[in-house]
Formats: C-alpha cells, structure tokens, sequence
C-alpha cells in the first residue's frame, strides 16, 4: 500500500453543473508549493547510470498510461498542451485533465475533456456498478476475470472485439500469453453479443508501450547485469510480468533481493483510483535511490514483529517474517500513480505473494524529511489544537508513525474469514478498511514499543500527535476518498471517544492522551472484525456511521485549518527529468 502525505485540499460530495473558471485556476496557482528533488547520483557506477536512464524513459510511458486510465480523454487534452500554458501546469498537477478546486470540488479543467466519471478509462464509459454486477450475476464464470487487477472491461461490440485480436495478430507473444483471453475472443467473434462484457489484460489495452517499457528494463537490468545481479534479475522478471499480468515472479525478486544502490516500484499496484469496484490497479514508477547508513540502521530497529501481531485485538493471528526487508530511499523520479509526494510504500499488495515472499517497506526520505511539507503540517496541527498540543508534533514522531503504518499492513486481517480476498470481498471499502486498520495499527503498537525503550515518552507523544494530525480535515471528503474518508471515521471515532474534544472558547481540539491507546485498541477491534466478515453492505454501514459532519464542530476546526500559514498544493519536479 501506498502511504501519501495528504493535500490540504479534499473532496466534498459531487454537485450538479461543474465549471472551471479562471478563478479556480487562479486559486490553485496562488496556493502552490512546488518541490524539487534532486538527490546526490554521483556515486553510482556508469551500468547504475545508465538503468536510470532507461527506468525514467519507462516511468515517462507509463505516466501517460496512468493519465489514460485515470481519463479517457487524456491523451487528446495532452496532444493540444501549449507547454507554457495554465492548462498544462494543471495537467501535471493533477496527472490528467480533472482538477480540484479550492473548494473542493471535482472538474474537468481542460475543454476536451469531459467531466470526470467512476468507470475512468478502464471500465466502459457510462456502465454502472449495478450493469456490471446484473452481468456477473447472469455470467459468474466471468467475475473473475472482469474484477481482476490488471484487466480493462470492455463490451463486445464488433470493433472491440476487432481491435483486440488484431493487437493479438500483431504480438505473437501475447496471444500464447494469454490463450483464455484469446479464445474468448474467438468465441465473442463467431457470436457477437452487444449486451456482452469481456475483460482485456492490460499487456493487450496498451500493447505498443507496454512492450516499449519492456525493452526499457531488459536495457537497464543488462546495464547492471555485472554490479547488481539481484537488481537485474528484478528488472527481467518484472519486464514478463508486464505481459502476463501475473507479477508473482517480479515480486518474488522484488522482496528478497539485496539491491545496491538502486530501488524501484513498477507496474500497477494501487487500486484507489478505481472509483466504480475500488479493484483495478493503475500503472506507476518509483526510481528511488539508497541510503545505505539509514537503511541499516533502521532495518536494525525492526525487531520482534510476530510479538505485535500476537498482541492484535483480533483471534486469527498469522504467522509473519519478524524481520521485513526495509530501506530508506531519496526519490529520483516518481511516475503515474505514485507520483507526488509519497512518503512510504509497502508492497506487494496481493495476499498470496505477502505469504509467500513478504513485504518490502519502502520509506522515502526527501519526503518525509521536507522542511518546507513538515512546516506546512506543523501549520496545520497548531492550528487546529489547543496550545499546549503545539509542541508535541515532531518530524521524527512523523517519521515513526509513518514507518509503522506500513508496517501495519503487513499484520493483521488480510483474508475474510472463509478466505477471500479482502479487495473483491470489500469493493470500494476495501483500501478505506486496509488504510485504517494501518493507520489504527501504527498507534496501538505504539504503547509497546514505548514498553521496550523504543519509544522515549517524547517520541509516544509525537507519534501520538501525528496520528491526530493525520485525521484533521480541511473539508467533509468524498466517499470515493479512501484515505481522507478514513482519517474523518478516526477522527469522528476519537470525538465519540474522549479522545478528542472541542474547546468552544477557541474553536479547536483538546487532547486526552491518557484515552490514546484505549480508544486505538476499539477502533482497530471494529475495523478488523469487518475487513474479517468480509461483507460489503456491513462494511458500508460502518463507514456512513463514522462520515457524519457538524458544521459547528467539524466545521470550525476545517475553518481554522485552512487559515494556516500551509499550501494546498503540491507540484513535484524532478532534477533528473531536467526540471
């Protein structure tokens, strides 16, 4: 999962017409932070330089597929780009041509391109949920493969169908790759069904790139073929996961290889911009260069891990690796979903390749090191709390909490109880459930860790404070926000709680921390036992009892956050892409 450190601009629910003016231009560009990584490569070997050169080419191509899968107009908006224009800082803010606006609302800022939608460019553009689960229910032996992580659902209208095995035609491999899709397609051409859907495998949708990117990593795993071996034969395997769709193989190198200088995360992982099944994953690339002193020592840190899974408010304790491949990283270049300013990754999502091989933690130290981003938060909870809170928010306590967050999503629930997958068993509540269980994980183990000398009672409280700088909103978010609809259920949870209350006097939030690790120890409990039942109505029902929103509560606080001295933008450059 990917761990992002949160805009100060969110989402409200949608409203009928949505205009962008050049107000809402003119508000973005008068709040924007903008960032310049440019971390020391002077050190890497000329095969080390010569990969990144071709990582940043692949993670360029997948920039635009990610923008085309998020939009299906983006790649005519980004064709008529005047590169010096309004319109194209927008669209690399935003990584397509749909925009937030200062007041939080959702729009197409571009005039080619319409309004955004949930099916975005991966499902059927104007489909329903309701149309697509009427179809499985009439055709289960198809859910599989239209729910799939890496497929794109078509109807199988004739020039579709055409399209698709003319691409097969063109790409031998593919058709041997992936001999079902084939022969489904065959059989939906001797049979045309306009009411049919099919699902397309991503390596088939964006066939041409795909194989371009591919050439990029066989270039760059022989370019390190002689200094990093594991590195390279990371970069191979995931060069055929790309076309088979099935990334079990890359992963597994991913995870237990012991790479040198050189990091990096590709392909389609996070499913968050699935905003209609919340289970298709979106293209992305993180270059990412080690620091090798940080990395050991905090790989050091990172002890006895299966003693707080054991200590979980749940019964079904799993077994896990005490010690997790971690690392601290700069970010050379992020592209596609993982662009921006992320601060901690923790992959690979899928259950069955977590058991098998683990996780790997990837904490990204330009980021979460940022004078500028860390004195913008500091803004925020000091405007927010009371006082005498100000001072117990610390860089490092954030650093911790984030560190632990990812850990968290290596424990815990990650199988219903009769053992389905938590993304098809959930749907759209399952990366809201995941987020949660990691947030409330990384504050429940925070007691024990202060137990072990880990934590100094300075550091608990920093760490407690940054969990409560974590849920403070600016505005009621969207449902289809995973991230900021879960800090608003904690946040709401901490309230019913004690944890949090409102001083009328001043508008802003006293904190019990003496309530702290209770109120953390329940939450979690509730959020475990729903992500264990496995049922989407259930989980729904417990997400709209935690979303409600009090003008004169939540209100205030969002009114006083806004106030601070903090952008609600942030726009990413990167010295090695020449920015």
């Amino acid at each position: 999962m990917l761990r992002t450190a949160a805009l100060l601009i969110l989402l409200v629910p949608a409203v009928a017409a949505q205009t962008w003016t050049e107000a809402d231009t003119e508000a973005v560009t008068g709040n924007l932070l903008t960032l310049t990584f440019a971390p020391d490569l002077g050190a890497l070997a000329e095969g080390e330089r010569e990969a990144v050169a071709h990582l940043l080419a692949a993670g360029q191509i997948l920039q635009e597929l990610y923008e085309e899968q998020v939009h299906p107009d983006a790649s005519e908006v980004r064709f008529h780009l005047d590169p010096e224009s309004d319109e194209a800082l927008l669209f690399r803010l935003f990584k397509g041509p749909v925009g937030t606006t200062a007041d939080n609302r959702r729009v197409a800022f571009a005039e080619r391109a319409r309004p955004p939608s949930p099916e975005r460019g991966v499902y059927p553009q104007g489909i329903t949920a309701e149309e697509v689960e009427a179809y499985l229910a009439a055709h289960p032996e198809h859910r599989d493969d239209l729910l799939a992580l890496r497929t794109v659902v078509r109807r199988a209208a004739p020039d579709e169908i055409a399209r698709d095995r003319q691409t097969l035609e063109d790409h031998p491999s593919l058709a041997a790759l992936h001999p079902r899709f084939t022969a489904r397609l065959a059989a939906l051409a001797e049979r045309p069904d306009a009411t049919a859907l099919y699902a397309a495998p991503y390596a088939v949708a964006y066939a041409d790139r795909v194989m371009v990117v591919r050439h990029h990593l066989l270039s760059a795993a022989r370019a390190v073929e002689e200094t990093d071996r594991d590195f390279a034969a990371y970069l191979r395997l995931r060069a055929t996961d790309l076309l088979t769709g099935n990334y079990e193989g890359g992963d597994a190198a991913w995870v237990a290889g012991e790479f040198q200088n050189l990091n990096a995360q590709i392909g389609s992982y996070e499913t968050y911009d699935d905003a209609l099944f919340g289970v298709k994953a979106f293209y992305g690339l993180s270059l990412l260069a080690r620091d090798e002193a940080r990395s050991a020592e905090l790989a050091a840190a990172l002890t006895d891990i299966q003693d707080l899974e054991d200590r979980l408010p749940y019964e079904r304790h799993k077994r896990v690796r005490s010690q997790i491949p971690v690392g601290v990283y700069n970010v050379i270049a992020d592209f596609g979903q993982a662009r921006g300013t992320n601060t901690a990754t923790i992959l690979p999502n899928e259950a069955d390749h977590a058991r098998k091989y683990g996780r790997t933690i990837l904490l990204r130290y330009n980021v979460l090191t940022d004078p500028e981003l860390f004195a913008g938060a500091k803004a925020r909870f000091c405007a927010g709390v009371l006082p005498q809170h100000c001072d117990d928010l610390t860089l490092q306590g954030n650093f911790q909490r984030t560190l632990w967050h990812e850990v968290g999503h290596y424990l815990g629930v990650d199988r219903t109880e009769d053992g389905r997958a938590l993304g098809p068993a959930l749907q759209r509540s399952a990366d809201l459930l995941e987020e949660m269980k990691s947030d409330l994980v990384s504050l429940f183990v925070a007691e024990r860790l202060h137990e072990t000398g880990y934590y100094t009672d300075e550091a608990l409280r920093s760490v407690y404070a940054s969990g409560i700088l974590r849920v403070l909103q600016t505005v009621r978010p969207r449902r289809e926000q995973a991230y900021q609809t879960m800090q608003l259920m904690q946040w709401n949870y901490f309230l019913e709680a004690g944890l949090l209350s409102l001083d009328a006097s001043t508008g802003r939030l006293a904190i019990d921390y003496s309530r702290y690790h209770d109120t953390a120890e329940s939450l979690l409990r509730e959020v475990l036992a729903v992500q264990s039942a496995g049922d989407p109505e259930r989980a729904e029902a417990f997400v709209e009892r935690y979303t409600t929103w009090d003008d004169d509560l939540h209100g205030r606080v969002a009114a006083a956050l806004a106030e601070a001295p903090a952008a609600g933008y942030r726009l990413v450059r990167y010295r090695a892409l020449g920015e």
